[in-house]
């Protein structure tokens, strides 16, 4: 083989990868769910609770950059693991002006898959489920009012006891109506979970007296990430917040889910997830 021939096939053998890691990270990836299973140890956790499970979505994104399908499929794989608890942690829908009411269907039609957890199904709103410039409260109240349809229990800086484990909900940190001191203020008991969806909130907010796990999404993972790199694109100040467990300080802990959904139909090494945790007492 001469230079010539040499450099020409191996300029069509990159050119080859290329298009296949483009196809891989466009229509193969963002669909390509993992169920990731866990412990969760929660302080003074009801020994009747000891050993249930807890699912938890975030970012499912409904709208035209997901589809529909995948959506149902993935509540269909969820209600084959028939968990004690379902939490979704915001970003039920992609906002987009242009769409109008069509939105409001769609999430309506989709939702209505949604199946519920045996003992409670509860979610929080992300700054999306807030509309142009992340403040429209009544976009907001609408977008709640569907999930409410579809029988999620809407926490929005209020807490839920549900068999002696409190679920704290907090509203979006970039609609600025996130009160963690109100949320805290109505626990009923000493266990508890956090529901927030962007994990900044963790550093920017109030946190009184609260000891334990903060669930969390917004992320997704940083959507596509080089192999052994940080994520160039990540809508968050504090870098250390991509996905997975993470430390905030000696009281609380984030678990960053990296979402279920996506803005842009384009993952690379950062699949889609629903966790399945099973909670342990500590």
């Amino acid at each position: 083989m001469n230079r010539r021939t040499f450099l020409t096939r191996a300029s069509l053998s990159v050119a080859a990868s290329a298009v296949g890691c483009f196809a891989f990270a466009t229509e193969i990836e963002p669909h390509r769910l993992e169920i990731v299973e866990r412990d969760l140890a929660i302080e003074k956790l009801p020994l009747a609770l000891n050993g249930t499970r807890l699912a938890q979505l975030s970012d499912l994104h409904i709208g035209p950059q997901v589809s529909d399908e995948y959506i149902v499929h993935t509540f269909d794989r969820l209600r084959a693991l028939a968990p004690d608890f379902i939490v979704i942690t915001g970003d039920f829908l992609t906002y987009r002006r242009a769409r109008g009411e069509a939105q409001f269907a769609q999430l309506r039609n989709v939702l209505a898959h949604l199946p519920r957890g045996r003992l409670a199904t509860l979610g929080i709103l992300g700054n999306h489920d807030y509309g142009r410039g992340w403040g429209d409260l009544a976009f907001a109240n609408r977008v709640a009012a569907e999930a409410e349809r579809a029988g999620v229990r809407m926490l929005r800086n209020e807490s839920r006891a549900v068999s002696g484990l409190d679920f704290v909900g907090v509203e979006d940190l970039w609609s600025h109506r996130g009160d963690p001191v109100a949320a805290l203020r109505a626990r009923e008991s000493d266990a508890a979970i956090v529901l927030v969806h962007n994990p900044d909130a963790a550093d920017q907010q109030p946190w009184p007296d609260f000891r334990g796990w903060m669930l969390a999404g917004h992320t997704h993972g940083g959507q596509c990430k080089p192999p052994f790199l940080p994520p160039p694109l990540l809508p968050v100040q504090n870098r250390r917040y991509v996905a997975g467990e993470v430390r905030v300080d000696a009281d609380r802990t984030l678990y960053i889910s990296r979402g279920v959904g996506h803005l842009i139909r384009a993952r690379f090494n950062v699949r889609p997830e629903m966790t399945l945790f099973t909670l342990r007492s500590a």
